[in-house]
């Protein structure tokens, strides 16, 4: 391969890169505002200068091809001169409101005006002063005083969203950005401008003044919006889910995600009605009990029954372990062949980059996991009409409300004699419940899920229950990276008793005689790796941050 020397060192570059590409390919930072891996190249912030061997003037990184043998260097007297004369430009009219923008602790212009720039303006005139708090659309807002008018928005909405709402108007140092005539930002992934924006121009409305970035964890997990399964970072304070932001990853979702993701996928975790704690229905009320007692409630009731009797409903919300460990217990030890999982496809709401039918990030988890009925056994379906019937009398529900999808089951949840369900809040289903299983949240739990094109990715806990942060404690600093993450750090404890619905059915497998032992949610994908061919070979460090392909076929939806 063709190399290059970026300051003395020599770095090997794909045909075809500029200068910028094949640096950031090798972990050398450039400055830059306008420049962006996944929008065209603009090169209009002149931010990324650098002297190159030959050339008789400095030339922009973002848009100069890189050649075999060019000596690059970055910090020379004459790049870094020109660097800080730029910055000197770009600061002149910007209000410096660093204390009360939403930006800062992760703003470019904040982190360059430091290392790239003079100290002090000679400008000494009053500042041009533009439009502050435009709402350019339902969830965007802007500071016109702010934009450096690097134009990564309106590459944004032109090129990834394909809607083109955004322009710039006006010339000069009065040149400012706003909507087309008769439109708003309102496309389905509007609000990752505010992501590449390399300034607090652009804004979360629903974010906006809610925390400092640095008063928040940060944890790599997986968006639950649809199959995709979009990379995202979970910001934490004080146990609240603050925000979702996209996560690099070319394979999966590039640097992008939708605004329903961003949105509406955390609410749940903060809510008030958190199952806290197993509950038993005595006498038409809810008792509190201890895990044991209600392990021990569940086996005396369940073996009540025969076993053509009693379902299982698995979810592709809970994760492959939980799965896998439902499966184990309905088959191996209950011995039903009555299980499977519901379905949450919507024809024609998904598009043609990011956004699925299938509102579900884990159903060909779910399958693989063993979630799929046995020889002669009953679908979903068939489940339910076979509740109906009577000839379903107990039904063993894990992760799903059957009835806040369909409100029309309350009435066939009714006809049960025993309802047994795994829960984060007290939803419908829950509160039509024999016996409530507090279940961990995607946010509290390790766990795995899979999208629909096969590729296996890791979730993380954020928060932690009780439960994890016992379960946390005594464990090695290597280890706690891997488990868990910055708890002990920002004090995300969530004091609520749930669990993890793959302990959940480890411990019930304990009052049927059958002994387990589990520390982590990989002890279980380990033993999935020997007894299901498409887990062979994996654990947490092969899945990586990044994810893992599978050998099998994508799903269509």
């Amino acid at each position: 391969m063709p190399s290059i020397t970026i300051d003395g060192k020599v770095i090997e570059f794909k045909p075809g890169q500029t200068i910028i590409q094949a640096a950031a390919d090798q972990g050398i930072d450039i400055p830059h505002f306008c420049w962006h891996p996944g929008l065209s190249v603009a090169g209009n912030c002149r931010v990324c200068l650098v002297e190159v061997e030959k050339m008789p003037k400095l030339a922009i990184a973002c848009a100069t091809q890189a050649a075999d043998g060019m000596v690059v260097n970055t910090s020379s007297e004459k790049a870094l001169n020109a660097r800080n004369a730029v910055m000197e430009f770009i600061l002149i009219n910007h209000p410096l409101d660093c204390p009360i923008c939403d930006e800062a602790g992760e703003c470019k212009l904040q982190d360059y005006a430091y290392s790239h720039s003079l100290g002090e303006s000679r400008f000494t005139e009053e500042k041009v002063h533009k439009e502050k708090r435009v709402a350019l659309g339902p969830n965007v807002m802007f500071d016109g005083e702010r934009c450096i008018s690097c134009s990564r928005c309106i590459r944004f909405c032109d090129e990834i969203a394909g809607e083109k709402e955004l322009t710039f108007v006006k010339r000069g140092d009065r040149v400012t950005i706003t909507t087309f005539p008769g439109k708003q930002l309102d496309n389905a992934y509007a609000m990752c401008v505010t992501d590449i924006c390399p300034v607090g121009a652009l804004t979360s409305r629903d974010f906006r003044f809610q925390s400092r970035v640095w008063d928040m964890s940060e944890t790599p997990t997986i968006c639950t919006g649809c199959s995709r399964g979009c990379n995202t970072l979970m910001w934490v304070r004080s146990n609240q889910v603050m925000r979702l932001t996209p996560r690099d990853n070319e394979q999966v979702n590039q640097h992008w995600m939708c605004d329903h993701g961003r949105l509406n996928t955390f609410q749940f975790v903060n809510e008030d009605d958190r199952a806290n704690g197993p509950q038993v229905r005595r006498e038409g009320t809810f008792a509190d009990v201890g895990w044991a007692e209600a392990y021990s409630a569940i086996a005396t009731e369940l073996q009540t029954y025969n076993t053509d009797e009693i379902a299982f409903i698995g979810s592709p919300f809970a994760t492959c372990e939980d799965n896998y460990m439902l499966a184990r217990f309905a088959k191996n030890v209950v011995k039903t062949r009555h299980i499977d999982f519901p379905r949450h496809i919507f024809p024609g709401s998904g598009d043609d980059f990011l956004i699925r039918e299938d509102k579900s990030p884990n159903a060909l988890g779910a399958e693989l996991s063993g979630i799929k009925p046995a020889e002669r056994g009953m679908n979903f379906k068939a489940i339910l009409e076979a509740v109906k019937q009577r000839k379903i009398k107990a039904l063993y529900v894990m992760e799903e409300d059957l009835v806040g999808t369909d409100p029309e089951l309350e009435q066939v949840l009714a006809k049960l004699d025993l309802l047994i369900v795994h829960t984060y809040t007290m939803n419908r289903t829950a509160k039509l419940a024999n016996i409530v299983l507090p279940a961990a949240t995607y946010a509290e739990k390790n766990g795995t899920w899979i999208n629909f094109e096969g590729r296996i990715q890791r979730i993380r806990p954020a928060v932690t229950t009780k439960e994890m942060e016992r379960s946390l404690q005594g464990l090695s600093v290597s280890r706690l990276d891997k488990f868990g993450t910055q708890f002990d750090r920002w004090g995300n404890v969530r004091k609520i008793d749930a669990r993890a619905s793959w302990k959940i059915i480890a411990g019930l497998l304990g009052s049927f005689g059958t002994k387990v032992k589990y520390d982590t949610a990989e002890d279980v994908l380990l033993e999935m790796a020997k007894n299901l061919p498409e887990f062979k070979g994996l654990n947490y460090d092969v899945i990586g941050d990044k994810g893992f392909q599978l050998s099998i076929k994508p799903q269509k939806v």
